[in-house]
């Protein structure tokens, strides 16, 4: 008999049949070898792939070994146990009572069937072992007692035991589990794949190394090959002798092997040059090709103007003729082609006449000086797929065009035609993957190789730490999508992280130059033994030692306070007795005390360290860290890489390391403690004899997906309390005023630097606001810093703006008259080219010119600044040289001139700082209580001393002489809000404002107040994503959280979503829909069932793996749309037609776990909704209710939003998938010229209660079942985010009125020091008199009694949180019984007498939302039209609009239509180019279908009008 082949599938093994093979294999020829699969082979012709099947045949011709028994009734209690291990055994829910029956069984036998071994025992010992739950049972010791006996007895012999290790499965077996569910992408099934008969290919060219891009092709066939239990293709595309290097071929070769990619078969295009040859010769007599020899760039003219080659109607012989001289390579032949004849004037560029051969006499590195004429690619891929049995050829989008031309050259030659299967091309930021781009890098020598670990090649992110496991599960989180994205680096080394960190021992590293010594005067010199990793036993221990003398970082120590605690990691609680340092202030060393009684490890400071000991010297050793290479993130079209090319992408860190570094090997990956994660690149080496040198061991930083840095020093947070406690607690004692310094020379140097600072500040904020390279904006900081510091070394003081030093004061207030006219004369230039700018922004002029005279503009800015030394302020011109005489230091009060009465005005004034320190770091109100009372307490013992009121310095150093001019400006400070809306200053207007703000206030005599930066810093039409971003957090609607995608709504935004719910449930409800709440989570068998149905979002389904650190029986679901869930429910609920209609609704939250860049409320990963779920006894009823709730989802944005929307139904494309059809909303969004999805009505048919069999009894027929007709409908939260784009203006939101939480806000004015308290009592209140007449008028009211904010500043937040009406009234409007009320969408002022307060209120607060609705309509008018060929439909694109075109209303169409409107469209900063999409099929189009219509793509009848453009 032949020998037997056992092929077995390592992730799947079949325990029972390895146990069989041990048992057999002293009677039959077996081998054992892992494959694909699990099959045992018989003959050419026969094989077994189902174990039982396996099981009895061995069982059955090895006579001896008795394992099927010896009589029938032994050969049928076998059988029971083989299937009661496949079924019972083998099931979550049965498994007990089969452990039970099992126990019955056993307890007076040895075996369980006879007196021996059988199949029985190895097949149900084996689905044991691979049981998770049953290994569980084990460790809890829950098992019964005989079958814990006899699986024991059976795990001793050694045939189990040997089986057992070798293919250790426990746990993983899917017997009792399923596979846990991985984070993998969608792949789609490929059409017309059958099992066992699949063949795919991966064809590389030999002209370069592997980068990660071919990786993910390779593995996505692998994915395939196995899947379908078919074929993989490694081909060689050598058609290129001019690129071809055998070289290459190896090291292809090397990275497949390191990617554990085993193909099939190993091929060259080069292989089938001969039939290649002859097909272009059978087209060429059919007439179906060409020779040419037009020039290469009069052709490439040629095709592009569609215009056909003088040479396209030659003869056959004529084009056989020039063929042969081709073949030759002569002189003629070189300058020849051969193109196919397809269709000139083909839309598709490639299908007009492509090249199909070219001559060149380069020799190929397989077939030599044989061929002189080589197939290009395109024509060779189709002839080679054909001949080698590829059934799918896996391609990148960038190829579709290509298709077309495939699929011809297939036709043409009448051969076996594959199947293209398309996905998305791997495209990663701040990365270049083309070959010549790479190999421009190598020869310029920027790079140390093809396997720099700076380079994208699958050896060079190998070198840098990456893992093959984690390469393997980034690509399959993309799995086989077609949507094209750009991903961080971050994505995939946070992947990474996931396989090393669970592995990856952990050892310690200091920064060798800022190290500390630390004297532990108690500590002893010992070793002992602690875990290379803290969570896993298995990677074993470590020697540690410990010393008297230990090193630890500099950072560390600069945080430590004598007699603080501090937990040396592996050693224990440590005091600091003493630190040391030397005249600079620098810390030398430390003293410190053994304390390891102490366990208290929960609020301590956590450190490295490494002792220093002869027995264990430590290492050197660097640590290399990469930057990317090209500084940009993604590159236009036509960018030149080179331009962006880092210079300075590499640094080294020479370190001090752990003495275990000594043993790592090359490619060991290790963690640093607190530096993060590295890979060993070269190993340490010992003194050489040669050099008398060691070499250090280089370590290469292994980025893990994260943004923020690694900790290398103390705890951040106990840093920066500890110097704000510091510096709390010596402000009274150690902050004297600053003097004025006594050299004029002095005081000039701190004012230029004083300039300096502001111009390098404005530096920064432009780089932020232009989001520039992240390594500008560092370098620009770094120089702030630096700048800072330097001021401060020579003033005495922190730098403040607005606020210089005395020295800086000093000096302006001594230059010459002939200076301050300079200054004049410069005041007035600033001036000057404001009025430009406004003008160019009022008229929109171009970009360039707005941006050249901004430029002007800060440059002339920046010269005052350094000229005067203080910001250009409007309305405030440099004073005369008489008003500035009087110095500093004489700025104090008269009768404060005793040195008591000076030191305790300095006391004051360090009062204040503490103050307004604890106020800005939002400390505990007990904190700023404490200190406000010692405040108040000094500026008492102040008044009793010298008689006078404390007043601070003001920020000039002179005192404020027009009080009444101050409080006058104060007041009228809201008149000026119209104004500076009108200018269009923005950004500038909110600063001149915030500059202009008195110094008073609370803490009033504390200095200047301090700015803050409430306003808005991007323009809606000039950034409308930094925009987009900035109202919504500073309008204080959202917060950011630390899981991406992940949003906390705060009341402001909630309460529109509650305002929507209240609308929309309550009409809902008339209809007869009641409210309901199914579970948020859903069984996998659950999803499965629908698959078709969720395939959209199925990879952004989140799934629930584990119960604490308990692995679950079986993944669970987090709700992506809860179908699945309620309708297996309806189907227990209707059973006749009287249980109909069934209609519910539920608001809930759903989880979609979305790839893409998530943006707030427009795509984020939880989200709150609606979602709305009906079964009727009939279609039309059905139909109703989906037009109706589409009616109301309109009136939510019409009545309440006041946005208008286009109702219409969406295409097949764009419909739900597995429902008849979708009707939806469109809104339209002007500053983006993007459409946005409001809200869809779908009317499902009988399609989902077909699927979960939802029937009822016909009445009409009597016995039989009807699937009842659904339909679901669903409104989110994106509502919210549509509402800030279409009405939001660049000072903030603008709410409608209807869904405000706030409609009014009573803001008090006119406050100040000649104000009496009796008064000022009355004004607050009048404020709360008028908040309870509102409230009384159902009026939402809020008033702002807040008397640490001046009224401008609160106009300025209730103006960025689109609050519709300010109420102002002050002191004036009292007497006068009245106020002013301003609209927030207009700026109008109305004076409003008191009595009338409701009714005029209520009436301004609709025309507010009327006015709102109306501004959105004339701008949805305007940006919708209609267009009737596809060149005026790109114009209209162009310009920002949307428009009806008449439409075929097929799937082929719209994807057209789609990508030839995609060319070169930048949507916005940072959006991806793309195409129009089909928005909806509108129910009342512009204009009427005329007769004889044709689509615009000009090959079907148009079919109705359709809204396209470009969308969300």
């Amino acid at each position: 008999m032949a020998a037997l082949c056992l092929t077995v599938n390592a992730g799947n093994p079949p325990l029972e049949a390895l146990l069989a093979v041990e048992h057999v294999k002293g009677d039959v020829s077996i081998s054992v070898e892992e494959g694909k699969e699990n099959l045992l082979r018989v003959s050419e012709t026969v094989a077994f792939t189902d174990v039982n099947s396996i099981l009895r045949y061995l069982a059955r011709i090895a006579t001896t070994s008795g394992l099927y028994g010896t009589n029938l009734m032994e050969h049928t209690e076998i059988d029971h146990w083989l299937e009661f291990s496949a079924t019972k055994l083998s099931s979550c829910d049965r498994l007990t009572s089969a452990i039970n029956e099992l126990n019955h069984c056993l307890s007076l036998r040895t075996y369980l069937v006879g007196n021996s071994l059988t199949l029985a025992d190895l097949c149900v010992w084996a689905t044991l072992k691979g049981s998770a739950a049953w290994q569980e049972h084990l460790k809890q010791n829950k098992t019964l007692v005989h079958v814990k006996r006899w699986f024991g007895f059976l795990e001793a012999q050694q045939a189990f035991r040997s089986v057992g290790t070798k293919w250790d499965v426990s746990g993983n077996r899917a017997t009792v589990a399923p596979d846990k569910k991985q984070d993998v992408g969608k792949f789609v099934e490929l059409p017309g794949a059958e099992m066992g008969k699949v063949t795919v290919r991966f064809p590389p060219e030999a002209s370069g190394y592997l980068h990660i891009g071919h990786a993910k092709a390779a593995l996505l066939n692998q994915h395939y090959q196995v899947n379908f239990k078919g074929k993989l293709i490694m081909r060689f595309d050598d058609t290129n002798p001019e690129k071809e290097k055998e070289d290459f071929e190896k090291v292809i070769l090397e990275d497949v092997a390191m990617l554990h990619i085993k193909p099939d078969q190993f091929t060259y295009t080069s292989d089938h040059f001969e039939t290649i040859m002859k097909y272009a010769e059978k087209l060429i007599q059919e007439g179906k090709a060409y020779v040419d020899d037009t020039p290469a760039e009069q052709m490439k003219a040629e095709r592009e103007q569609r215009t056909e080659s003088k040479h396209r109607k030659n003869s056959v012989e004529k084009n056989l003729q020039m063929w042969e001289e081709m073949k030759k390579g002569s002189q003629f032949g070189q300058s020849c082609c051969l193109r196919a004849k397809i269709d000139m004037s083909s839309n598709n560029g490639c299908m007009r006449d492509p090249t199909l051969y070219r001559c060149k006499i380069q020799p190929h590195p397989r077939t030599g000086n044989k061929y002189n004429v080589y197939p290009t690619y395109d024509f060779a891929c189709p002839i080679v797929d054909s001949i080698e049995g590829v059934t799918h050829a896996l391609r990148t989008t960038e190829y579709h065009d290509r298709d077309e031309q495939f699929y011809w050259i297939i036709e043409a030659l009448g051969i076996r035609k594959p199947y293209i299967w398309e996905y998305s091309r791997l495209n990663l930021n701040n990365t270049v993957l083309s070959k010549r781009k790479l190999t421009w890098f190598v020869n310029e020598g920027l790079v140390d190789g093809w396997d720099d670990p700076r380079f994208p090649t699958v050896r060079g992110v190998l070198r840098r730490g990456m893992t093959v496991e984690g390469l393997k599960q980034f690509i399959a989180a993309q799995g086989s999508s077609r949507s094209v994205v750009n991903m961080e680096w971050d994505k995939i080394w946070a992947f990474n992280k996931k396989v090393i960190d669970p592995v990856a021992p952990r050892y310690v590293a200091l920064l060798k130059k800022e190290v500390v010594p630390v004297n532990v005067l108690d500590a002893q010199e010992e070793m002992k033994e602690v875990a290379r990793h803290p969570k896993n036993p298995d990677v074993g221990l470590k020697p540690v030692w410990y010393s008297p003398k230990v090193f630890i970082e500099g950072a560390d120590a600069e945080t430590f306070s004598e007699g603080e605690m501090v937990t040396f990691i592996n050693w224990g609680n440590i005091n600091i007795t003493k630190i040391h340092k030397n005249a600079d202030g620098k810390i030398t060393s430390l003293d410190a005390k053994l304390n390891l009684e102490n366990k208290d490890y929960k609020k301590t400071t956590k450190i490295t360290w490494l002792a220093e000991s002869t027995h264990a010297l430590s290492i050197p050793a660097v640590c290399v860290t990469y930057e990317h290479l090209i500084t940009k993130p993604v590159l236009g079209k036509d960018e030149d890489f080179k331009q962006y090319i880092n210079k300075d992408s590499k640094h080294e860190e020479l370190m001090l390391g752990d003495p275990c570094l000594k043993d790592l090997k090359k490619g060991d990956i290790i963690q640093l403690q607190r530096r993060g994660f590295f890979i060993c690149d070269q190993p340490y080496e010992p003194v050489s004899p040669y050099s008398c040198r060691e070499a250090p061991c280089i370590l290469i930083y292994i980025p893990d997906g994260h943004t923020k840095e690694m900790p290398t020093s103390g705890s951040k947070e106990k840093t920066k309390v500890e110097i704000s406690k510091k510096e709390t607690s010596s402000a009274p004692k150690e902050r004297p005023a600053p003097a004025v310094s006594s050299t004029c020379a002095t005081a000039e140097d701190s004012s230029v630097l004083y300039s300096r600072v502001a111009v390098q500040g404005d530096v920064v904020r432009e780089l932020k606001a232009k989001k520039a390279p992240k390594e500008d904006i560092d370098a620009a900081v770094k120089q702030l810093l630096t700048l800072k510091a330097e001021y401060k070394e020579k003033t005495g003081q922190e730098y403040k703006p607005g606020n210089p030093s005395a020295a800086a004061v000093q000096t302006v207030s001594t230059k010459s008259s002939s200076n301050t006219v300079e200054s004049t004369s410069l005041y007035n230039k600033v001036a000057a080219q404001g009025e430009v700018v406004r003008k160019l922004k009022a008229e929109k002029a171009p970009k360039a010119k707005v941006t050249e005279a901004v430029e002007c503009l800060l440059s002339l800015k920046a010269e005052y600044k350094e000229k005067t030394g203080k910001d250009y302020v409007p309305g405030q011109p440099p004073a005369s040289q008489n008003s500035h005489s009087n110095p500093v230091s004489n700025a104090q009060p008269a009768g404060a001139e005793k040195p008591e009465a000076k030191v305790l005005f300095d006391r004051v004034a360090c009062q204040g700082e503490v103050v307004r320190k604890l106020k800005a770091e939002k400390a505990s109100k007990d904190q700023v209580d404490s200190a406000v009372q010692e405040l108040l307490q000094l500026k008492a013992q102040y008044k009793s001393l010298t008689g006078i009121e404390y007043k601070p310095v003001s920020a000039t150093g002179a005192e404020d002489k027009d009080k009444k001019k101050k409080e006058k400006e104060n007041k009228s400070e809201k008149q000026n809000k119209p104004q500076k809306q009108n200018d269009g200053q923005g950004k500038d207007s909110s600063k001149s404002q915030g500059s202009g703000l008195s110094s008073g206030g609370a803490g009033e005599g504390q200095g200047p107040k301090k700015q803050t930066r409430l306003g808005l810093e991007a323009k809606k039409e000039e950034n409308l994503a930094e925009w987009y971003s900035q109202v919504i957090t500073k309008s204080e609607m959202i917060e950011y959280y630390d899981v991406s995608g992940c949003y906390i709504l705060r009341p402001w935004s909630y309460s529109i979503w509650e305002s929507i719910k209240d609308f929309f449930d309550a009409e809902i409800k008339k209809l007869g829909v009641e409210n309901c709440y199914f579970p948020i989570f859903v069984s996998q068998a659950a999803l499965e069932k629908e698959k078709n149905h969720i395939e959209d979002f199925a990879p952004e389904v989140a799934w629930v793996t584990r119960s604490g650190k308990t692995e679950l029986a079986e993944p669970i679901a987090i709700r992506p749309t809860s179908e699945t869930v309620m309708y297996p429910a309806y189907a227990k609920w209707v059973q006749s037609h009287r249980d109909l209609p069934v209609r519910l609704n539920q608001w809930c939250n759903v989880v979609r776990w979305e790839f893409k860049h998530p943006q707030p409320f427009l795509r984020t990963r939880e989200f709150l909704w609606q979602e709305g779920h009906s079964a009727f006894a009939t279609f039309e009823e059905a139909a109703d209710e989906v037009l109706q709730i589409l009616e109301l989802y309109a009136r939510v944005y019409e009545e309440l939003l006041a946005i208008p929307v286009v109702r219409g139904r969406k295409t097949e494309k764009e419909k739900f998938a597995g429902g008849d059809y979708t009707t939806t909303i469109e809104a339209f969004i002007s500053a983006s010229g993007r459409a946005i999805q409001g809200a869809t009505s779908h009317h499902l048919g009988q399609n989902f209660s077909k699927m979960c069999e939802i029937v009822f009894e016909d009445p009409k027929t009597p016995g039989e079942k009807q699937f009842a007709y659904q339909c679901s409908w669903g409104l989110t939260t994106r509502t919210i985010g549509v509402m800030v784009m279409v009405h939001g203006d660049n000072m903030g939101l603008v709410l409608p009125p209807r869904v405000a939480s706030v409609q009014v806000v009573v803001i008090p004015c006119g406050i100040t020091n000649a104000l009496s308290e009796e008064d000022r009592e009355a004004l607050m209140a009048k404020c709360n008199e008028y908040r309870r007449r509102l409230l009384g008028a159902n009026i939402r009211v809020r008033v702002d009694l807040r008397d640490n904010y001046s009224p401008g500043w609160k106009f300025n937040h209730w103006e960025l949180k689109g609050v519709p009406v300010r109420l102002e009234v002050g002191p004036r409007d009292m007497k006068s019984c009245q106020f002013v009320a301003v609209r927030r969408d207009t700026g109008e002022k109305l004076t409003i007498a008191e009595k009338e307060a409701e009714a005029k209120l209520e009436k301004v607060l609709e025309d507010i939302q009327l006015n709102l609705f109306t501004r959105a309509s004339e701008d949805l008018k305007t940006h919708m039209v209609v267009s009737n060929t596809l060149e005026d439909f790109q114009k209209v694109l162009d310009a920002g609009k949307v428009a009806q075109i008449p439409f075929c209303g097929e799937i082929d169409c719209e994807d057209w239509i789609k990508k030839m409107t995609a060319r070169d469209q930048d949507v916005e900063p940072g959006a991806p180019s793309m195409g129009a999409k089909s928005l909806c099929i509108p129910f009342n189009p512009l204009c009427e279908l005329q007769p004889g219509a044709m689509c615009v793509c000009g090959k079907n009848p148009a079919k109705f009008y359709t809204l396209f453009g470009r969308s969300y």
